[in-house]
């Protein structure tokens, strides 16, 4: 027995050069996108301690050598050191060296209106712990 063979219509997706462009540039969107998030992810953990919340801190009134840092945290200064460092990879302080001494200070300082959103959320979770506690 002979079987017999058909072709049978075949649908082609067709990629016109306006749509093509335009995944391309979704793409590129997406790209830029989660590189930026993953800079604010970057800098969100540089913050993710502490010691360098306090750093911040200090940093908002100027520039402090690591010394003065060092006392105000009450870690050694190989400690401080390495949480500046982090901070300074983040772009979050810049350092410069005088003498002996290296002075940091920071390279945003509306990173302090952060701070403000920060508080109000922990007022708010505090307000909401009291309220459920009393009714308990």
């Amino acid at each position: 027995m002979e079987e017999e063979f058909r072709l049978r219509p075949v649908k082609y997706l067709a990629i016109t050069p306006s749509s093509f462009y335009r995944r391309r540039s979704e793409d590129a969107m997406d790209s830029e996108r989660k590189r930026r998030l993953e800079q604010r992810a970057n800098i969100l953990k540089a913050l993710a301690h502490p010691s360098r919340l306090l750093i911040v801190e200090e940093l908002a009134a100027g520039e402090k050598c690591v010394c003065e840092l060092q006392a105000e945290i009450g870690a050694d200064i190989s400690t401080v050191s390495k949480h500046l460092a982090v901070m300074k990879r983040a772009g979050l302080v810049a350092d410069e060296k005088r003498g002996l001494q290296v002075y940091y200070r920071l390279l945003s300082p509306c990173i302090l209106n952060f701070f403000d959103c920060v508080e109000s959320v922990v007022d708010a979770r505090a307000l909401e712990g009291a309220c459920c506690s009393v009714s308990r």
